[in-house]
């Protein structure tokens, strides 16, 4: 049992940390490689509050609105310019998080930075004593998962979304507003990548290239993924199980690896990957 709520929860990390540069990648069909930066930048909200001496909890919407307005400033002033040279867009944000990391650096450091736990103990759950605050990331990804599902389908800006998706010029004709949605999904998907590093808190070091190894896997999930955030979510589950079960029968750094080669394998076989399979 305890093997099987370690697979749920990390696919539930995953998700969250994937999430939002699927946002991204799905409307504006660019990679946002900033997005380990950003991650890095909400994990570090997290450590502005405790210095702060604020309630820990308070990180997660900090970290969310300075996600957001970093990130609507990234899109006027940099991605915005690009959208028709993806490639062009790619390397910016390349180069972007660079120079975030670097920026961090320079303020907080190289040294790890420790933050208060936001739920410590175990709780029994079917039969086991598990962590708390791992079971409260399955609770997470569900908000994030049913907040989605609830922005596209009950939406005004779900609907304009789903129509840029499908035919931007024939969205733009009928007058909705391409601009917006595009920098109302970028500040959505940065949003949340900050939100992803403050609850990567509690579970992993904080240090100034700590987004960088949870870029590489949520690149691969969402190349997998296409846009649809149900594909997502399976290939979480799949490809997480996948990364625990390597990690503790075989080796963990094979496990660090898992994700990787398993994605490239299905995009090997299938370049639509899940979406559209």
């Amino acid at each position: 049992m305890t093997l099987l709520l370690d697979i749920a929860t990390t696919a539930a990390v995953l998700f969250i940390v994937a999430s939002g540069l699927l946002a991204i990648f799905g409307v504006l069909k660019i990679i946002n490689f900033a997005h380990g930066a950003w991650l890095t930048v909400g994990a570090y909200c997290s450590v502005l509050i405790a210095h702060w001496g604020l309630n820990p909890w308070l990180s997660l919407p900090f970290a969310f609105l300075v996600g957001a307005a970093l990130g609507a400033l990234t899109e006027r002033l940099i991605v915005k310019p690009l959208y028709r040279r993806p490639l062009d867009a790619i390397l910016a944000t390349w180069g972007l998080g660079i120079v975030i990391g670097q920026l961090i650096t320079l303020w907080f450091g190289r040294d790890v930075q420790m933050t208060p736990n936001l739920m410590s103990g175990t709780v029994g759950f079917l039969g086991v004593d598990y962590s708390a605050y791992r079971l409260f990331a399955v609770v997470a990804a569900l908000a994030v998962g049913i907040g989605f599902t609830f922005l596209l389908d009950g939406t005004r800006l779900g609907l304009s979304a789903r129509a840029v998706i499908m035919n931007e010029s024939l969205a733009r004709a009928l007058g909705i507003d391409t601009g917006n949605v595009r920098l109302l999904t970028f500040v959505i998907g940065t949003g949340l990548a900050g939100l992803a590093g403050a609850l990567l808190t509690p579970l992993t070091s904080v240090d100034p290239n700590m987004g960088v190894a949870w870029l590489i896997g949520a690149f691969m999930l969402v190349m997998v993924a296409g846009s649809s955030f149900g594909a997502l979510a399976v290939a979480c589950l799949l490809f997480g199980g996948a990364q625990v079960l390597v990690s503790t029968f075989l080796n963990p750094v094979l496990g660090g690896v898992t994700i990787a080669v398993l994605c490239a394998l299905v995009l090997r076989l299938n370049p639509k990957g899940f979406a559209r399979g």
